[in-house]
C-alpha cells in the first residue's frame, strides 16, 4: 500500500509510452495451471490444462507388467510412483517460475496395493483389476450365498475384477501380512491413494468416493466403509483410507522436492467417472459412450441409487458440490474390434474408412445382421457361450450389405445396453457424448442417433478422464461454483440429431433382436 502510488505512476508511464508507440498495452499476468495425472493400466500420462480447460502439453511414461502366473497381472507402484515425479517435471521444465500450479488425479480404478503405514514400503506389488488370482475367493463366497448381499451393499458383482479379493489374498498369502494389519501397521488403497500418500509424504491417507465405489467395500447407500462388507472380505478397518468427494483438496505437495512451495492436490477420481465428468455429464439422464476395441458405457442417472440391470453395475458418477450423483455402467465386448476383424481377417477392407465408404452405397442391409459375440454375448445379455455370425444372407447380398451390417451391429449393442440401464433407472435419456476412434464414421453415429432417438455430441477433447479431474479441481479450488459455469466450456466436434424413419428404424431395431434370440436359442 505504501508504494501504490508510485507502482500506480509507473504504470501509467508503460501505458503512454506504449500507446505513443502504437503497441498495445501489457501487463505480465501469473497464469493458474493444472497438472493433471492420469495413472493408467499401462503408463502416466501427465498434462497440463489452464483455466478454460484446454491441453496445453502431455507427457507418457510407461511402466512395466508383471506376469508370474497365468491369469496373475502386477504393477511396482514404487515404479509408477517415480514414474508420476518424472513425468511432472519434464511436464513442466519449460514453463515460467511465475505460474501457478495445482494438482489433479484420475487413474484406473481397481487395481489395489497394500504397504506399511511405517515404513512406507509395499507389502507386495499392487495387484492389478486384471488380475484373476482373487476368483476362488469371489467364486468361494458366490457358493455361500453372498451375491446378492454384496451388490445390494456395493452395487458391484462379486468379481477378481474389484479391489477387496486382491486385498484378502495379500493378507492371506504375503508372510506376517495378517498379523501386521492386525496390528493396525498396514494400509491399503487404490492408484490414488498410494500417490496421493507418497506425495504427501505419508501425511495423507484418502481416497475419493468413486474409486472407493469400486472396491467392493464401500457401501453405496450410507457413503461409508461398509463394515459387514469388510468383515466378509476379512480386511481391518484400520486399513481403510478417509473418503473425500471428488471435488475436495486432498493434501499439499512439493512432488518431491520439485516445487519450493507445496501446491495443492484437489480433484481426485477414477478413469470412467472422469471421462463422465469430462463430458460434462452433470445431468440425469446424460451418458457417456467410449468407442474403442470394446465400448465403455455410463450413464447418469441421478442422485437416487437403483439396482443396476442383470449383469451391469451400480457405482458413484462422481461427488461435487454437496451432490452425489450415481451412474450405472457396463462394458461391451466388441464394437470396433468387429471393424478391425473385418480387415485384418477377412480382409474385405484396406481401412476402417472404407467400411462406412461402402456401407453407404445401400440403402439398408438387406436383412443381414453381424452378430459380433467374439467373446460370448456381453451386457445386456451375458450368454458367454454364444458365438458370433452373420445371419439373413442371401444369393443378392454382397460387401457392403455385410458392412453395412457391421457397422449397424455397434449401434444395435450400445441401443440396447442403454435402453436396459435407462428403463430399470425410471429415467429418459437426454443425450449421448461420445468419443473415441469409431465417432470419425458418421454414418455410424447417424444410425446410433436414430437408434437411441436422441442427439450424439461427439467432443473434442483429447483426454475426457484428465479433463474430468481437471473440473474437479476448479471446482476444489472455486474457480468453478455451478456445474453450468464449467458446462458451457465443453467444446462439440459435432452433433447429430435423430433422423431416421422410426417405424423403420424400429423394423430394423426388431430384426437385430430376431437375430441374437436365434443364436440364443
Amino acid at each position: 500500500n505504501d508504494n501504490f502510488e508510485s507502482d500506480k505512476r509507473f504504470i501509467e508511464t508503460v501505458a503512454e509510452l506504449r500507446v505513443r508507440n502504437n503497441q498495445p498495452l501489457i501487463i505480465p499476468k501469473m497464469k493458474n495451471l493444472i497438472i493433471a495425472i492420469d495413472q493408467s493400466t499401462s503408463a502416466t500420462k501427465a498434462m497440463l490444462f489452464n483455466e478454460r480447460c484446454e491441453m496445453l502439453k502431455r507427457v507418457n511414461v510407461t511402466h512395466e507388467q508383471y506376469y508370474p502366473r497365468t491369469g496373475w497381472v502386477e504393477h511396482d507402484v514404487e515404479e509408477i510412483y517415480r514414474n508420476v515425479l518424472k513425468s511432472i517435471a519434464e511436464l513442466i521444465e519449460e514453463e515460467t517460475a511465475d505460474n501457478m500450479y495445482s494438482l489433479a488425479i484420475t487413474n484406473q480404478r481397481e487395481t489395489v496395493v497394500v504397504w506399511n503405514k511405517h515404513t512406507g514400503k509395499p507389502v507386495y506389488n499392487a495387484v492389478v483389476w486384471q488380475c484373476m488370482r482373487g476368483a476362488d475367493i469371489c467364486n468361494d463366497l458366490k457358493n455361500r450365498g453372498y451375491s446378492e448381499f454384496v451388490q445390494v451393499r456395493s452395487g458391484l458383482l462379486l468379481d477378481p475384477y474389484f479391489s477387496a479379493s486382491g486385498v484378502k489374498w495379500i493378507l492371506d498369502n504375503v508372510e506376517g501380512a495378517r498379523r501386521a494389519a492386525d496390528n493396525g501397521d498396514l494400509l491399503m488403497g487404490t492408484i490414488d491413494t498410494w500417490l496421493i500418500w507418497k506425495l504427501t509424504d505419508g501425511k495423507r491417507h484418502v481416497t475419493d468416493y468413486t474409486n472407493a465405489s469400486r472396491t467392493l467395500l464401500l457401501n453405496i447407500h450410507t457413503m461409508l466403509w461398509d463394515n459387514d462388507l469388510l468383515e466378509l472380505f476379512t480386511i481391518p478397518k484400520t486399513m481403510m483410507p478417509e473418503l473425500l468427494p471428488c471435488d475436495a483438496v486432498f493434501g499439499k505437495t512439493t512432488v518431491g522436492g520439485l516445487f519450493k512451495n507445496p501446491i495443492v492436490i484437489a480433484g481426485v477420481l477414477g478413469d470412467s467417472h472422469g471421462a463422465l465428468t469430462g463430458q460434462m455429464c452433470f445431468e440425469e439422464g446424460l451418458g457417456k459412450v467410449t468407442y474403442g476395441t470394446g465400448s465403455s458405457v455410463m450413464v447418469n442417472i441421478g442422485e437416487k441409487v437403483a439396482t443396476a440391470p442383470r449383469g451391469l453395475v451400480t457405482s458413484i458418477g462422481f461427488a461435487a458440490l454437496g451432490k452425489v450423483f450415481y451412474a450405472f455402467e457396463g462394458n461391451i465386448h466388441c464394437t470396433g474390434g468387429t471393424i478391425k476383424w473385418l480387415e485384418q481377417r477377412l480382409q474385405m477392407i484396406g481401412s476402417p474408412d472404407e467400411a462406412e465408404e461402402l456401407a453407404v452405397t445401400v440403402e439398408d442391409n438387406g436383412g443381414v445382421y453381424v452378430v459380433p459375440a467374439f467373446a460370448g454375448l456381453g451386457a445386456p445379455w451375458w450368454q458367454g457361450d454364444i458365438k458370433a455370425a452373420i445371419l439373413g444372407m442371401t444369393l443378392g447380398t454382397g460387401k457392403p450389405h455385410v458392412l453395412r451390417a457391421a457397422l449397424e451391429s455397434i449401434a444395435y449393442q450400445v441401443n440396447d445396453l442403454v435402453k436396459a440401464m435407462t428403463t430399470q433407472a425410471g429415467i429418459k435419456l437426454k443425450e449421448i457424448r461420445v468419443d473415441g476412434g469409431p465417432t470419425k464414421n458418421k454414418f455410424l453415429m447417424q444410425f446410433q442417433a436414430d437408434c437411441l432417438r436422441v442427439p450424439i455430441n461427439c467432443s473434442d477433447v483429447e483426454e475426457a478422464s484428465a479433463l474430468g479431474a481437471v473440473v474437479m479441481n476448479g471446482m476444489a479450488r472455486k474457480i468453478w461454483t455451478s456445474f453450468e459455469q464449467v458446462a458451457v466450456l465443453r467444446r462439440s466436434r459435432y452433433r447429430i440429431e435423430p433422423q431416421g424413419n422410426l417405424p423403420l428404424m424400429e423394423k430394423w431395431c426388431e430384426g437385430w433382436l430376431k437375430a441374437v434370440n436365434q443364436l440364443i436359442g
